[in-house]
């Protein structure tokens, strides 16, 4: 048998490589994005403190968009790749086709439906801090014990289901596969539910460590690749369970060492208007 490449085993190559740069690129972009964000926000809302930082939900669930693309791409990539790999075979043999971004569109949906449900829990937090003095004085100890919760939701069962769908892309596609565009969209739906249930505490600890602090994205991003598709994924999610348990005890004991408690100010004080100070009268 000739080792010639066929042209539609060209086609598909090409085809691969073109998914993967674009998913490359948009990753590198939404990076872009958030290092430059961070510095316009603070031009644009000098003071103001609290969960959504003031951003209203549009510019809140763009923001978050672009975060979970720049995070969850690298990782989503291969079960991206085998999707179109698949289908690109079933081109091959004339039998519908269903274009990648079908897939990618339901994932992505996903993804901004837990966002606009972070954003209206942050701005339940945000208004009862405001009516709760004690909620504010203590947000350091809480957001330690997100952490906590986050790191002991690491050894859960739940999320070791969900990062065991994440971790095999074809046993997923070929165990839920379902034809047309239709099927592809609860393709895509039914992963990110998997891909949610893996990571969404993940995201939630942005919120103590701070929604726009690019070293703690960088730093999740990364554990999330390597959980999802390095060899020793499970054992870097227990390691990675046991360091966010351990910094969550840190933070309860000692809360300014969470990074959002290093502003002089507590929410309740910023968010907070001050009283009107009479001017002295002057001497005669």
């Amino acid at each position: 048998m000739s080792d010639v490449p066929t042209a539609d085993s060209v086609h598909q190559s090409r085809e691969r490589y073109l998914i993967l740069a674009l998913l490359l690129a948009l990753t590198v972009a939404a990076w872009g994005f958030l290092l430059w964000a961070p510095v316009s926000l603070s031009m644009q809302n000098a003071g103001t403190a609290g969960l959504t930082m003031g951003l209203s939900g549009t510019l809140f669930l763009v923001i978050w968009v672009v975060m979970m693309v720049a995070m969850m791409f690298p990782s989503a990539a291969p079960m991206i790749l085998m999707f179109s790999k698949i289908y690109a075979g079933k081109r091959q043999q004339e039998q519908s086709f269903v274009p990648t971004w079908i897939f990618v569109s339901a994932y992505l949906l996903i993804w901004t439906l837990f966002g606009v449900v972070a954003y209206i829990v942050a701005l339940g937090v945000e208004a009862l801090a405001q009516n709760w003095p004690w909620l504010a004085d203590n947000a350091g100890r809480i957001g330690g014990a997100l952490l906590i919760v986050g790191g002991l939701y690491q050894l859960s069962p739940l999320k070791d289901v969900c990062l065991a769908k994440c971790r095999t892309p074809l046993g997923f596609i070929l165990g839920n596969w379902r034809s047309g565009y239709r099927g592809s969209f609860l393709m895509g739906l039914k992963h990110g539910g998997y891909c949610l249930g893996c990571c969404w505490l993940l995201f939630a600890i942005l919120f103590p460590l701070g929604i726009m602090n690019v070293a703690a994205m960088a730093v999740l991003a990364l554990l999330i690749y390597a959980e999802k598709t390095l060899p020793a994924g499970r054992r870097i999610a227990q390691l990675a369970a046991i360091a966010l348990v351990a910094y969550g005890v840190l933070v309860v004991v000692a809360p300014e060492t969470l990074p959002t408690m290093s502003a002089p100010m507590p929410m309740s004080v910023i968010s907070t208007p001050m009283p009107d100070v009479p001017t002295a009268m002057p001497m005669k």
